[in-house]
């Protein structure tokens, strides 16, 4: 209820200053995203950090069944930022956020000082795979507001997958810069779990086991087995169909049942983008990833280019 009075206020301040010039409106409507964002920081038992499309929903589906199970709550339940820890204080505040407006309020844009006395969990996903996820989520499923609110190309521009990919705007570089801006800070952070999604991928209930136990919450291997069982690819499938978590607005729910590409689950395959480039395409997107991004995420060191 909190969270709709907020969001009532900031669309109906955005609505008193209806005549002001775009620019001017997008910076007003992204500082009071951020404020909004800082209350819950301040607030939350742990941060999860994510560039869109890193494979945050599918954590987030993990982490609700593993509460449900674990606190015997509705199958329904979908873990917001303080509605479990209102059903049951043992559960956490859970912050979930892409980092995107948190400056525009503090104005700390060269750190994450904001960050520094959290709890973090940093999830991470091949930013190749996150740029294509992304292309789709901008064509398919992203409001027109919210692509001139982030700077993404406008919603009747008809643009190729690879011009969208290599876009310093929306693509890889924005993508590669996100990740390198929290890799400077990761010395600064005490509290911090980088995950990467291929690695749960791999290994879901070690990977979920090592994030609830990091967030203050072990459970039993029944439960970590139960909850990687319900958020299955194939499951998830099922569920966005069916509506499940309806209550959660649109993050889980398809834009068009008959287009595949407009579902919030899609393909979920690793190093899946090599199947939208040809050779010389896939060799430039690999280069910049090689020269650019910060080696600790692993994805540069077997991505240089073809010969």
């Amino acid at each position: 209820m909190h969270t709709i009075i907020k969001k009532i206020t900031r669309e109906a301040t955005l609505l008193a200053l209806f005549f002001l010039p775009k620019e001017k409106k997008i910076r007003i409507e992204r500082r009071l995203r951020g404020r909004e964002e800082f209350h819950r920081l301040q607030q939350a038992d742990c941060v999860i950090v994510s560039f869109g499309k890193s494979g945050r929903t599918w954590l987030r589906v993990m982490l609700s069944r593993f509460y449900q199970v674990k606190h015997n709550l509705s199958r329904r339940s979908f873990l917001g930022f303080d509605n479990f820890h209102r059903k049951n204080p043992a559960i956490p505040k859970v912050f979930f956020t892409h980092d995107n407006y948190l400056k525009d309020y503090t104005e700390h844009k060269d750190s994450k000082v904001d960050f520094y006395d959290k709890k973090v969990v940093l999830l991470a996903r091949d930013p190749r795979d996150v740029a294509v996820s992304q292309f789709f989520q901008w064509k398919y499923r992203m409001r027109p507001h919210k692509k001139g609110l982030n700077n993404y190309p406008d919603h009747q521009q008809d643009i190729s997958v690879y011009d969208f990919v290599i876009d310093p705007d929306a693509g890889l570089p924005k993508i590669i810069d996100f990740m390198n801006d929290w890799a400077r800070e990761l010395p600064r952070i005490e509290n911090m779990l980088i995950v990467r999604y291929e690695d749960m991928r791999a290994q879901p209930e070690a990977v979920l086991k090592q994030i609830v136990e990091f967030m203050g919450t072990p459970g039993s291997t029944e439960d970590i087995r139960e909850a990687v069982t319900f958020a299955s690819y194939d499951n998830m499938k099922k569920l966005e169909e069916k509506k499940i978590f309806w209550l959660s607005g649109n993050r889980l729910v398809p834009k068009d049942k008959s287009n595949p590409n407009s579902f919030k689950v899609r393909r979920a395959k690793v190093g899946g983008y090599r199947d939208y480039f040809d050779d010389r395409q896939v060799a430039a997107i690999d280069a910049q990833v090689h020269d650019r991004l910060a080696p600790l995420y692993g994805y540069s060191s077997d991505s240089a280019p073809a010969g």
